[in-house]
């Protein structure tokens, strides 16, 4: 069965779209996309190449070899984007994510990038708006005890407010999530020193504006 987090990134994935999945794992996004024709192509890619077997192995499984191309890659080092117009990276830290995308040459054709980071939502943020690249859309997911943020970004220039590079788009349904982070932020502020007053001042303002944000 398909997780929430692979399904909010196939929602924005269109039927036009042609796909590399970097980082596919078990190629189970590709696998989902092909069976209900939502891309027109996908390849799952991975640097492992017993996560590659494994994707294989399943893509094989569902009868849909002939659908999905399997590619061992560093990132986009392998794949010819040439064929692709759509990239998808979920599951790695934004830094990981950074060194994948600082290949220019690869972006050339490249119109929606969707991206799920395990941490520094912020320093993404920044990033993909220095690349251009602007942040059209984002879904918050909670499975499995965690929050996952999926972004979709498509090919613009953007300036977001310091408070969108923080804390993403103001969007209804963002509640709980704010919440979230609130609870983090308390979290981190019994750990600080009474003396880092900086700091902590900084963690209280996030959390008021994080508050109006939950008030809206």
């Amino acid at each position: 069965m398909i997780s929430l987090k692979l399904k909010a990134i196939a929602f924005f994935i269109d039927k036009s779209d042609r796909v590399v999945d970097i980082g596919c794992d078990h190629a189970y996004l590709g696998i989902y996309l092909k069976e209900n024709n939502l891309c027109k192509s996908i390849i799952s890619s991975d640097i492992n190449e017993n996560a590659l077997n494994n994707a294989i192995i399943n893509v094989n499984k569902h009868g849909l070899n002939s659908k999905i191309k399997c590619i061992l890659s560093d990132g986009l080092n392998n794949i010819n984007t040439d064929t692709v117009d759509t990239i998808v990276i979920a599951g790695m830290g934004t830094k990981t994510i950074k060194e994948i995308l600082n290949r220019k040459d690869k972006l050339k054709g490249i119109k929606k990038i969707i991206l799920s980071s395990n941490n520094d939502q912020y320093e993404l943020r920044k990033y993909m708006q220095k690349k251009d690249y602007k942040l059209a859309d984002e879904k918050i997911i909670f499975e499995k005890n965690h929050y996952y943020v999926i972004s979709k970004y498509i090919k613009g220039k953007q300036k977001l407010s310091k408070y969108e590079l923080q804390f993403g788009l103001s969007k209804i349904g963002k509640r709980e999530y704010y919440s979230y982070l609130i609870d983090e932020n308390n979290r981190i502020l019994k750990k600080i020193p009474f003396t880092k007053l900086k700091r902590r001042h900084k963690i209280k303002r996030e959390n008021r504006i994080l508050k109006k944000l939950i008030k809206r």
